[in-house]
């Protein structure tokens, strides 16, 4: 395996145990008082203000012996009452004032119809419990509460994705609910290797993690780092992965990303599958997977869904476009500007004509017409659905003849930024597009400067940050650089599957 072949077989040797706790504050994580009423004045008081939480006592035998917490719309209230409610207010309790422990044991093993029910021996966990949607269960004379799983929340249903849309392949995607996207991984890998690591970020939001890997496939070493560097995350919330992407760079400031995100859960398993690491968050529709190369972000879901021919020969027209969407308007203004003998005559002649009369140099229509183009695209992303793309192609054809007729850009010149813009698409993922799209700017003025010689200082440059960058330890270039020469048939072309392996 790749990842084996670099990182050595460490993962096999077993990775070190780590119990990872949630972040907790340890002046809140006082423990439970006996009193029924002491239990709730401190809830009240913690909770101040909150008119959303809703208390539920309950009399036993003409005393207040159990009280419900939860919070109104978090909870399955119809569950709560036919599975806890109504056996508490029906069956009820033979004894009066029973010994302690004996009331939270019957509610839990005979009364309580709940597959998860879990104990709060403090303040902080129960809380925690309350916040997450569970119901807590107090009682008179107990120094614990009971923790109900009745979480019933509003969630959107499991549907097709929508930033990596493929024409053949699964149309499933991940959802803002992590347990359905623990699901979803499971459906895809039925072994009991996957392994499923929780954790808590976020002193204010208590984000919920899962860092997912198969034990024995996963580096250990790569796993013990996911590890460190999640929990070196101190912040007061967490309100999407983006934040943990850019804690987890090794370079924040490379255009390139290092993490990659998915919304799709093929592409997740087909990740662990080869020995990296997932990272999901509660309320979030994108992964995180590590460690990324480059040119796992120019491969598409879709190229392992149709035959290897004929997704090598789209493999081949994508890695042509990606360059030509980065060069060619810097290859333009050198040519017209400083090397003309290049072109052949003919065409030189047609394009000297076309800009007969325009006032600029060829530096300066670039430029302008580039960032009219990103202008355009983003006004089509922020406007309505229905009207977006209808704005994107009517503006850039109404402003791109204007100004050809107005005689303040050549045709040649939109016919470039045109086909720049077209070859922008082929990207499969969005983040790797926009560090093309950010590097064709400075890329054009050093070309509008020094022509090809400032195109081959930019491309050495651009070339030696690509080859140092280590996401996690792991070449960001590989397997091209460092070479790697059994796994270029997956880089250059889509190896063809064999007795289950690709080959």
């Amino acid at each position: 395996m790749f990842w084996d072949q670099w990182f050595g077989k460490r993962g096999q040797q077993g990775a070190v145990k780590y119990k990872i706790q949630p972040l907790s504050d340890p002046e809140i994580a006082t423990v439970l008082k006996k009193g029924l009423s002491d239990n709730i004045e401190t809830l009240q008081q913690s909770f101040e203000r909150c008119s959303d939480i809703i208390y539920r006592k309950i009399s036993i035998h003409g005393h207040n012996r159990v009280c419900l917490v939860y919070i109104e719309g978090m909870s399955d209230t119809q569950m709560l009452n036919q599975m806890l409610l109504e056996p508490l207010l029906t069956e009820g309790l033979h004894d009066d004032a029973p010994e302690e422990g004996v009331l939270p044991a019957i509610l839990e093993k005979r009364l309580i119809a709940a597959a998860q029910i879990k104990k709060a021996l403090d303040y902080q966990s129960l809380e925690d419990g309350i916040l997450s949607g569970e119901i807590a269960v107090l009682f008179e004379g107990e120094q614990q509460a009971l923790l109900v799983n009745f979480i019933k929340m509003e969630q959107r249903g499991i549907e097709e994705p929508t930033s990596e849309r493929v024409v053949r392949g699964p149309r499933d995607s991940f959802t803002e609910m992590l347990s359905t996207n623990t699901t979803l991984l499971r459906r895809r890998i039925h072994s009991s290797r996957l392994k499923m690591e929780s954790l808590v970020l976020g002193k204010l939001t208590g984000t919920r993690l899962i860092i997912a890997y198969i034990e024995g496939s996963a580096d250990a070493g790569l796993v013990q780092e996911v590890r460190r560097r999640l929990q070196k995350i101190q912040t007061e919330g967490i309100d999407g992965s983006a934040k943990i992407e850019e804690q987890l760079e090794d370079d924040p400031y490379s255009p390139f990303p290092q993490v990659q995100n998915t919304e799709r859960p093929d592409v997740a398993a087909s990740s662990l599958l080869e020995g990296k690491v997932v990272i999901m968050m509660d309320q979030s529709p994108f992964v995180l997977i590590v460690p990324m190369s480059y040119w796992a972000g120019l491969q598409s879901a879709e190229d392992y869904h149709e035959r290897f021919f004929y997704m090598t020969f789209v493999r081949w027209i994508r890695y042509a476009f990606v360059h030509m969407s980065l060069l060619l308007p810097s290859l333009y203004v050198a040519l017209t500007t400083f090397h003309p003998q290049v072109v052949p005559t003919s065409l030189l002649v047609s394009i000297l004509s076309s800009r007969e009369g325009v006032p600029f140099p060829a530096v300066i229509e670039a430029l302008f017409m580039e960032l009219v183009f990103e202008g355009l695209r983003e006004a089509g992303i922020r406007l309505p659905q229905q009207v977006g793309p209808t704005v994107s192609i009517v503006g850039a054809l109404v402003i791109g003849q204007a100004a050809v007729e107005a005689g303040i850009i050549s045709a040649p010149m939109v016919i470039i930024v045109a086909t720049t813009g077209i070859a922008s698409f082929v990207f499969p993922r969005y983040d790797m597009g926009t560090a093309y799209r950010m590097l064709r700017f400075p890329l054009l003025i050093v070309a509008g400067f020094i022509g090809f010689y400032g195109i081959l200082l930019f491309l050495i440059a651009l070339s030696v940050h690509m080859v140092t960058l280590k996401p996690f330890g792991f070449p960001y270039m590989a397997p091209v650089a460092p070479a790697i020469k059994s796994r270029f048939k997956d880089v250059y072309t889509r190896a063809r599957y064999k007795g289950g392996e690709s080959q």
